[in-house]
């Protein structure tokens, strides 16, 4: 992963568990497929760097940011809701506000399961163009495509319909690829399953 200030950083902040996990890895991909680098807490298991920090580190790193603001229901055990990615995209809104020359042009994309459902939690971000995705990935991956497409200036980056195509044949050959490398696909780690999307969109580019 990139270690400096980078125009292809994506920072991706969003939920780490399972019931998460299928739009956490479309993300990813659609990042990749762009040709940008995506960046998270994930990529760095070092224990000795406290977590919030870790974080702040990469959103330095990082001119584009994804949020998405969708877990919001209060957990089983504490009945109370989690706010660190509502906490991370002030960071990142405030990098961009406060920061160096080199963040003043930092760009977000914003997500929510639901169409204005963020204003009844969160409505100092009205005026940000919110996207919403239901849960499907294949909406998260058109998103993340028309937002890198226009956010980046790019010109060469294919649409929606041809990443989401190209996304379910990489997931059909996952586990014939896992089993290659003698690991389960529930067990891979993060960097697993980026360094799989880099060799399969390096070994797949007419397919």
């Amino acid at each position: 992963m990139a270690s400096v200030h980078s125009a292809r950083n994506v920072f991706i902040n969003c939920p780490f568990d399972q019931e998460y996990l299928k739009l956490r890895n479309a993300i990813v991909f659609a990042i990749f497929h762009c040709e940008f680098i995506p960046r998270c807490a994930l990529e760095e298991d070092d224990s000795g760097v406290v977590r919030f920090e870790k974080i702040q580190n990469i959103i330095s790193e990082c001119k584009f940011g994804i949020h998405d603001i969708s877990r919001t229901q209060p957990d089983e055990n504490t009945r109370l809701p989690r706010f660190n990615m509502p906490l991370e995209l002030g960071v990142f809104l405030g990098a961009k506000r406060f920061g160096h020359k080199e963040h003043k042009d930092k760009k977000c994309l914003i997500l929510d399961i639901e169409q204005y459902r963020y204003q009844s939690f969160i409505s100092d971000i009205a005026g940000h163009d919110i996207r919403f995705h239901s849960n499907d990935p294949e909406e998260v991956i058109k998103h993340v495509r028309n937002w890198i497409n226009a956010a980046s200036g790019r010109k060469t980056i294919p649409g929606g319909r041809q990443i989401i195509r190209r996304y379910l044949l990489f997931k059909a050959q996952l586990p014939d690829m896992c089993r290659s490398e003698s690991i389960e696909v529930d067990e891979l780690t993060y960097n697993d399953y980026a360094n799989f999307i880099e060799e399969w969109l390096k070994e797949n580019v007419n397919v």
